[in-house]
């Protein structure tokens, strides 16, 4: 079945990033010139995704103004005559279909994507975690959706990590079946250092089929409370298979302001408008050591 729709997750409160999150979404900052869930919606769109599902919570609404048009701005440049900056806010507010729900109790990731069941019926579909940015020639969820035809299954996305960062992500026990394909044969949520099953680690682009929402439903919370995808995930390999795909690309983790910061200057610097002039003060600043 063709994945149609994707479901990205924007109802985390942000709290690495506060006190800029305080009124603000996290999925709102922005990265040179646009925020950071518009590169994730322009992802997805780029796939081939014709609907898109957003999670959000309480005090996001600035997710559905930024997609929506905007009549008075759109008024105002009309009037100024500023052509340029008039077609993009258009362009923004007919990017894609999308539409919105809510995740009232912030529960974790697997409660979150819970929440989209019904809008996502009983279809495949691509999930989305707006944290994870992937620079890449051809969009990783379009690379995805490439190994998803061939096997008809879930597909995770994965990079190597160092052996000291695993704990902080789902690691997989993998087993290669092509160039950068590997069949998942087991996870493991944030292992202790030393026992991770290997260096591949699960980031924030999935194929899902459509029983993960069975999974999820029979996943009880963890020790913080929270329903955890990696769990669901284990429980739908009892039954079906998944593969994890290395995409081509590189990874910034935005979620937190070291990465974003990494982002932000690489994104301005691969700008033609802004790269060359960025570079030369890069090199004019006397850094301490």
């Amino acid at each position: 079945m063709k994945i149609r729709k994707g479901v990205i997750t924007a109802a985390g409160w942000g709290t690495r990033f506060l006190p800029a999150t305080k009124s603000q979404p996290k999925e709102m900052l922005p990265l040179v010139d646009k925020p950071i869930i518009q590169y994730v919606v322009e992802e997805a769109v780029a796939s081939g995704i014709e609907q898109l599902i957003i999670i959000t919570a309480l005090g996001k609404h600035a997710i559905e103004n930024h997609f929506d048009h905007s009549f008075d701005l759109e008024h105002a440049l009309k009037q100024k005559g500023d052509e340029k900056r008039l077609q993009e806010v258009q362009r923004i507010s007919e990017l894609a279909r999308i539409c919105y729900i809510r995740q009232k109790e912030q529960l974790g990731l697997g409660h979150a994507v819970s929440v989209a069941r019904d809008l996502v019926a009983d279809e495949p579909f691509a999930l989305f975690l707006p944290d994870d940015l992937i620079a890449s020639e051809v969009p990783a969820m379009k690379q995805m959706l490439q190994i998803y035809d061939r096997y008809g299954c879930s597909v995770i996305a994965v990079e190597p990590v160092a052996p000291e960062k695993a704990s902080a992500y789902g690691i997989i026990a993998p087993k290669q079946v092509d160039e950068r394909v590997y069949q998942v044969l087991s996870l493991v949520e944030k292992p202790n250092p030393g026992e991770a099953p290997s260096n591949l680690a699960i980031v924030g682009r999935y194929i899902l089929t459509p029983e993960i929402f069975t999974m999820l439903e029979r996943t009880t919370p963890g020790a913080i409370g929270e329903i955890q995808l990696t769990d669901a995930l284990k429980e739908l390999l009892k039954e079906q298979s998944i593969y994890a795909y290395q995409f081509q690309g590189t990874r910034y983790d935005t979620g937190e302001p070291l990465g974003f910061l990494k982002a932000s200057v690489e994104f301005a610097l691969s700008r033609p408008d802004l790269g060359t002039e960025l570079k030369e003060y890069l090199r004019q600043l006397q850094l301490p050591d």
